[in-house]
């Protein structure tokens, strides 16, 4: 069957670098499916879960890694996938309860400032992606 490559990269951290047979991607306009031979094309990512299928030659069960994801780019073309990611956590990475904590410190810190302080809108994305890593774990 054929492969495509895949790099995953976030700002800090190369998350996966490596063959995969398919993937779908969360873009800004909904899921993107991407398959060996894809047109070339570069989109804007959403909020979401990536889920990369990977190659499995000795067993007829599917592998599927899930990424979360939000905002960011993918560069296709008909061999491989380049996604440089905003924010990405591998859904099997993810701590509830430290993300929680997060959370719940964000918040504070967020209703510590005025209403038209400019950092609440930092806090309220931050917020947000804690509230995406959470819906995963809640999911699984």
């Amino acid at each position: 069957m054929a492969e495509l490559t895949c790099q995953f990269v976030r700002p800090d951290k190369l998350l996966y670098e490596g063959t995969v047979e398919s993937l779908i991607l969360a873009s800004s306009d909904g899921e993107y499916g991407v398959w060996p031979g894809h047109a070339p094309e570069i989109i804007a990512l959403g909020d979401g879960v990536v889920r990369l299928h990977m190659p499995h030659p000795e067993s007829e069960e599917e592998s599927m890694t899930k990424i979360v994801i939000s905002g960011g780019y993918a560069e296709i073309d008909p061999t491989g996938v380049i996604i440089l990611a905003d924010h990405a956590r591998r859904v099997d990475d993810i701590d509830a309860d430290v993300v929680r904590e997060t959370r719940d410190d964000v918040i504070d810190q967020m209703l510590s400032l005025p209403e038209d302080d400019n950092r609440r809108a930092y806090y309220a994305k931050k917020i947000d992606w804690c509230n995406l890593l959470l819906k995963q774990v809640v999911e699984e």
